[in-house]
């Protein structure tokens, strides 16, 4: 049995794996050029697990806007629906890799929102 999401070192297990397959992604990989390099990808990750830190743990160590930067980037490179399905896909490997359990259905089910939230208000653009 996979033992459930318990603090940032399982988040990071998770954020680094999923970065993994959307960085070799054919349909996704063009919108993640930047986290070729180690350092901006390390930093950005970091990031990703105060995010995931906050939505699974209300730990408060997330404070930016998330749905900004992803606005900007539709500009310039148009996100349709395929995109949201293969990420949630990836996401959702990536942590039934390691994990199961009520914290990782608790991610799982956020990933959904926030992918519905986002398509929704990237149409609204």
């Amino acid at each position: 049995m996979k033992k459930d999401i318990e603090n940032r070192e399982d988040l990071y297990l998770i954020v680094s794996d999923f970065y993994k397959k959307l960085l070799v992604d054919k349909d996704l990989k063009h919108f993640f050029e930047k986290f070729h390099h180690k350092d901006v990808l390390e930093h950005h990750l970091q990031v990703l697990v105060d995010f995931w830190d906050n939505i699974v743990f209300y730990s408060g160590t997330y404070q930016r806007n998330a749905m900004q930067p992803h606005l900007i980037l539709n500009q310039e490179k148009p996100f349709e629906a395929i995109h949201f399905t293969t990420w949630l896909k990836h996401f959702h490997q990536s942590i039934d890799k390691n994990f199961e359990g009520q914290n990782a259905e608790v991610a799982k089910n956020r990933a959904r929102s926030i992918a519905t939230v986002m398509q929704l208000k990237i149409m609204e653009q």
